[in-house]
């Protein structure tokens, strides 16, 4: 008798049982103690928001970052802390972790530069309103564009509104 097939679907692994177990290799130890020095007005807001919310959510590392799943439906990246909504699709990880690289290559000018802007173009009616008339994608935006960019260089993963 030959060997019987199973066709049943397996079991799909949500983004943290994915991350479950991840390495920890020394260049991100290097990042991330980088992170602290130079990123520190990001990263010490994103580990008080994590000290905050470590008790309720569920939290796991992606190479240099620390992620956490939180209730909000959209992303967020503070110095080597990255906050995603539960379920997830790894492409927005992806696309968070390229916020994080850019924490690491502007330090302290990061909020200034990415999170304000990347702040009033995802959350001002107008520009909610000037994306939908243009049909302009969110990920289109400059800020978002070069975190895809150098997400996707690092990692050689998808990131969300690639194109």
């Amino acid at each position: 008798m030959g060997r019987q097939m199973s066709f049943a679907r397996p079991r799909r692994r949500d983004l943290f049982e994915q991350l479950r177990g991840a390495e920890s290799r020394p260049l991100y130890r290097v990042a991330r103690l980088w992170q602290v020095v130079w990123g520190l007005p990001q990263t010490t807001i994103g580990s008080c928001m994590f000290f905050l919310l470590r008790h309720t959510n569920r939290w796991a590392r992606y190479r240099s970052a620390y992620v956490m799943e939180w209730k909000l439906d959209s992303g967020l990246s503070m110095g080597m802390f990255i906050f995603v909504p539960r379920d997830t699709p790894r492409s927005l990880l992806v696309h968070e972790y390229g916020h994080t690289l850019q924490s690491l290559l502007l330090g302290p000018l990061f909020l200034p530069v990415i999170v304000l802007p990347s702040l009033v173009w995802a959350g001002l009616p107008q520009a909610r309103r000037y994306r939908a008339r243009k049909n302009f994608s969110y990920y289109r935006f400059p800020v978002e564009r070069w975190a895809n960019r150098l997400s996707h260089r690092v990692t050689g993963e998808t990131p969300v509104g690639w194109y």
